[in-house]
């Protein structure tokens, strides 16, 4: 009965130790599988995964022509589309760069020759629209052309129309001003350089010849202010040419420009080696037609003299 009685816990403690040792068992091993086990199998088989699902897309669906061809150059130089984008590119950014100079010469004079000792407050002055985001800027002219507008608004407000007017916004005339303002800093900068280095002293000599301030200005300083006038239109001419963002805003469909096709074929279309046939051509066309208004300018230049 003694032994009995002593024996019986011990029987069962074993059976209850057993018992706990059968059920912590898989709650143990699926603890060391879980975390460990399953991250190094998720990293061993998902790149395995990642190859296998590539190959099978490359051999079945992205068959890579590697055969050379200027075929995507011909389209580029021939496809009406693309030619009459490249053209309007061109236009525009022409008319930017002759537009953003007339206005940023008389600018640029007046400081030099006017600003006095608050050359620098004028200069500081014209960096302040650099402080906004280009494509906040970009939207502000787009709600001041808008149908309800700013523009539209102060014209019906005078009484110069009766109702709002949609040719403001949406076509090329609204990339041509969207653009002007926004390059307008970077044509005064060089123009004030140029009309910096100006000896005023030959101003004076021409006045003093008999040459009014039309005439002096002409024959002195134009000429001699040109290099400024060369570097701010190639400054501007040539950014504008591949602008997409200011044509995607403001520009409409009477205002897209071939760096809007450019980037619409390396993303909806995925055609990249059309996309890159029209970035290689509208940059060779740009270097030749910048190299061609350097040439033009200096001839005029030495003819001036």
């Amino acid at each position: 009965m003694t032994a009995a009685a002593e024996g019986s816990p011990a029987f069962g403690m074993t059976r209850a130790r057993r018992n706990a040792l059968l059920q912590s068992e898989p709650v143990q091993g699926f603890a060391l599988i879980s975390p460990t086990f399953l991250y190094a199998l998720i990293l061993l088989v998902l790149p395995i995964l990642v190859v296998i699902a590539h190959s099978f897309w490359t051999q079945n669906y992205l068959t890579i022509d590697r055969t050379f061809t200027l075929e995507n150059y011909r389209v580029a130089l021939t496809e009406p589309i693309y030619r009459d984008l490249l053209w309007r590119s061109l236009y525009i950014s022409l008319t930017v760069s002759f537009f953003t100079v007339v206005l940023a010469y008389p600018i640029a004079y007046f400081i030099s020759f006017h600003g006095g000792r608050h050359k620098s407050l004028w200069l500081f002055l014209i960096t302040i629209p650099f402080w906004t985001s280009y494509l906040l800027r970009v939207m502000s002219w787009k709600v001041i052309l808008g149908y309800n507008g700013v523009l539209n608004s102060g014209l019906m407000g005078l009484g110069v129309i009766d109702e709002p007017s949609t040719a403001l916004l949406y076509n090329s005339s609204a990339v041509i001003i969207t653009l002007t303002h926004a390059w307008a800093a970077f044509a005064i900068l060089p123009i004030f350089v140029s009309l910096e280095k100006v000896d005023r002293t030959l101003v004076e000599a021409a006045k003093d010849l008999g040459d009014g301030p039309i005439r002096s200005f002409l024959r002195v300083t134009l000429p001699l202010s040109a290099p400024g006038v060369i570097s701010a239109a190639l400054i501007v001419m040539i950014p504008t040419v591949g602008d997409y963002v200011t044509p995607k805003l403001v520009g409409g469909k009477d205002g897209v420009m071939i760096a809007n096709a450019i980037q619409a074929q390396f993303g909806k279309a995925s055609n990249w080696p059309l996309g890159a046939a029209l970035s290689v051509t509208t940059m060779l066309i740009v270097t030749l037609i910048a190299g061609a208004t350097v040439l033009i300018l200096r001839a005029a230049q030495r003819l001036a003299r």
